[in-house]
């Protein structure tokens, strides 16, 4: 066996091959065997369009179970897989595609007009659709295939996976993910969190983030067991599946949704073993509320696209309201000095920085960035700023840089606001995020305006907006000022701006 990790999950899948792994909403249901089949079918097919190790696939499609195959079959044909966020515009697809430069694109057929000039002109080879009931062109053609299929030996560090993710200047930056990375943070992650052998997921998360791949669809293929799979949260959906269910993962939103339903009840949860959160900060009070209303206190854990998981709160212990946990095992976390690197004082608050072999290895094409990004001894500077008490919690006070996360994902401001800024009549924006109950952060634009220019009001800039990004960038408030808060340089103090609109939303 190589170190490729489909190898490494294979090997742990369940001796009777009928067994579940996918149960849709509908009730289809899709066996190990299926998987297998399946994936062995969409490999050969991959392989037999050219793909070859190392090579990109790019996938832009709604979450589904051959989504699902088509992740395992890239890493059984040696191709890097790169999942792009199903609500990114033509023109953030058009970066994409010619930053990985990926050998074979696939989308939904309901987008392949719109982006197949899109795609040529990234110089994509081949272009593939697949839809959410199992049709397209890639089924299509595949469906005729051997399903046999050879695993294309992979190294521990060969990559397996390119995640994009934003930070608060430039574009947005490719996260290269080995299989060493993938493969070490899910047998971690299976071992603290207990799985078992009759372990049944609630997975309601997006597939085309850390999250919901590679945390939540990774642990139940090492678990060997299966998930019921919602297309996405909807609260009917999980009430009626928790009885079922033992395990689930959600962000923040999705608890506070389940909070204002009056059917979470202690007899409501009652089959379930535990709740994981993560994404973005769980509220102490949501924590707390959701002890009291059910009696399963929720386990808050950390981490970020360039290093999968890095703490948790405990499986057995203390589940502490407002804190990450512990450095999982493998990791190191230590706080510094944002300007010197160098430790603070035990219980100091400080820069976050990481390492360990779920820590990315750099990158896609950016060296200098990388160099950037990581200390001397290999430590990478997460950007966030917390401090770890004295009894080994983490607990996250903040972030150094100005991204925004909303409703678990990251927003990076200068996106937003060099969409703002090109609306005739703007003279500048500031962009930032503000508590919110239900998405956690919420993104506000703070607009400063022409004189005369009484046209942009908060329609037009949220419509110029929707044009060009994701609608989870879209800001829920635009607010116009006459003048936007600077320091002695020059720069906008985007503090004051958090702290004047803290309360917007009532948080």
């Amino acid at each position: 066996m190589t170190d490729n990790f489909f190898d490494i999950v294979a090997a742990r899948f369940p001796a009777d091959a009928d067994a579940p792994f996918i149960e849709l909403e509908s009730g289809r249901r899709y066996s190990y065997r299926d998987l297998k089949e399946i994936s062995g079918r969409y490999a050969r097919l991959l392989a037999g369009l050219g793909v070859a190790k190392g090579d990109r696939v790019a996938v832009q499609v709604d979450k589904s179970a051959e989504a699902v195959f088509l992740y395992l079959a890239c890493l059984r044909a040696g191709a890097a897989y790169l999942p792009l966020n199903t609500a990114y515009t033509k023109a953030e697809v058009g970066y994409f595609l010619g930053d990985a430069q990926p050998r074979i694109f696939v989308c939904t057929p309901a987008s392949a007009a719109a982006l197949a000039d899109t795609a040529a002109a990234a110089g994509v080879g081949t272009l593939l659709t697949l839809g959410i009931d199992g049709d397209g062109t890639l089924p299509e053609r595949a469906a005729g295939l051997d399903a046999e299929f050879a695993t294309v030996p992979c190294a521990a560090d060969d990559l397996a996976a390119i995640l994009y993710t934003s930070g608060t200047t430039g574009r947005s930056k490719g996260a290269m993910m080995s299989h060493r990375n993938l493969s070490s943070n899910a047998a971690t992650l299976h071992r603290i969190w207990g799985f078992r052998p009759d372990d049944l997921l609630l997975h309601a998360l997006p597939i085309f983030h850390t999250h919901g791949l590679f945390v939540a669809t990774n642990c139940v293929l090492l678990n060997g067991t299966g998930m019921l799979f919602l297309p996405k949260f909807d609260a009917d959906a999980v009430f009626r599946l928790l009885p079922r269910a033992t395990v689930m993962m959600g962000v923040p939103t999705f608890y506070t949704r389940l909070l204002a339903d009056p059917r979470l009840t202690p007899e409501a949860a009652a089959h379930m073993r535990l709740f994981i959160s993560g994404s973005a900060p769980l509220l102490a009070d949501t924590h707390r509320e959701f002890r009291a209303r059910t009696g399963h206190a929720i386990l808050e854990r950390y981490g970020m696209t360039e290093t999968g998981m890095l703490t948790s709160n405990p499986l057995d212990g203390e589940r502490i309201p407002g804190t990450v946990g512990f450095p999982l095992p493998e990791v190191s976390v230590r706080v510094v000095d944002e300007k010197t690197g160098e430790p603070v004082a035990d219980g100091g608050i400080g820069v976050l920085e990481v390492k360990g072999p779920n820590v990315f290895s750099g990158y896609w094409r950016m060296p200098e960035k990388t160099a950037q990004e990581f200390r001397p001894g290999g430590w990478f500077i997460t950007g966030d700023v917390g401090r770890i008490d004295g009894r080994g919690y983490v607990h996250i006070i903040g972030r150094a840089k100005d991204l925004v996360i909303s409703g678990g994902f990251n927003v990076y401001p200068k996106e937003v606001e060099t969409a703002i800024d090109a609306i005739d009549g703007v003279v500048e924006s500031a962009v930032i995020g503000v508590p919110h109950p239900d998405f956690g952060e919420a993104v506000v634009a703070v607009v400063l305006r022409r004189p005369g220019s009484d046209a942009v009001d908060e329609a037009a800039v949220i419509r110029a907006c929707k044009e060009q990004l994701a609608n989870f960038k879209v800001p829920k408030a635009v607010d116009f000022v006459e003048e936007l808060p600077r320091n002695a340089m020059g720069k906008v103090q985007k503090n004051l701006l958090r702290e004047t609109y803290r309360g917007l939303f009532g948080g």
